[in-house]
């Protein structure tokens, strides 16, 4: 009797021992599923966040876009002026500091031209 009496204490000890550890095993399961339940919800809410924000940002875009294409076509044509403007000014100048410039290009030319003959007569006198 005391060893049917141990046995069955065993018995009942191995099997709360088998329901403890399925407990446990269901709790971890139960706590794997929400982990995963709360990681979806964050990741779900995120792309809801993020198409959200792209289609918010692509309408900011699309309005800035048509305030701003007035805005440059006018800064466009007052630039435009301005070159007009600073062409005019400077083709005279161009024109003046060319004439200023030529003989000196010219004078600088010949007396480099001079320079080369000389060599090319000295290289000659060495040569032979």
């Amino acid at each position: 009797m005391k060893f049917s009496l141990i046995a069955a204490v065993v018995v009942l000890a191995l099997a709360q021992g088998s329901f403890a550890q399925d407990a446990a095993d269901i709790e971890r399961l139960g706590q794997y599923f929400e982990e995963m339940k709360t990681k979806m919800t964050q990741e779900l809410t995120e792309m809801i966040r993020t198409r959200d924000l792209a289609s918010e940002a692509q309408t900011f875009l699309e309005d800035r876009k048509s305030q701003l294409e007035p805005l440059a076509a006018q800064i466009q044509q007052q630039l435009q002026s301005v070159a007009t403007s600073v062409e005019e000014q400077i083709k005279p100048m161009a024109a003046s500091v060319q004439t200023q410039v030529q003989p000196m290009l010219e004078s600088f030319q010949k007396q480099m031209e001079l320079m080369f003959q000389k060599m090319a007569e000295q290289a000659k006198a060495i040569g032979q």
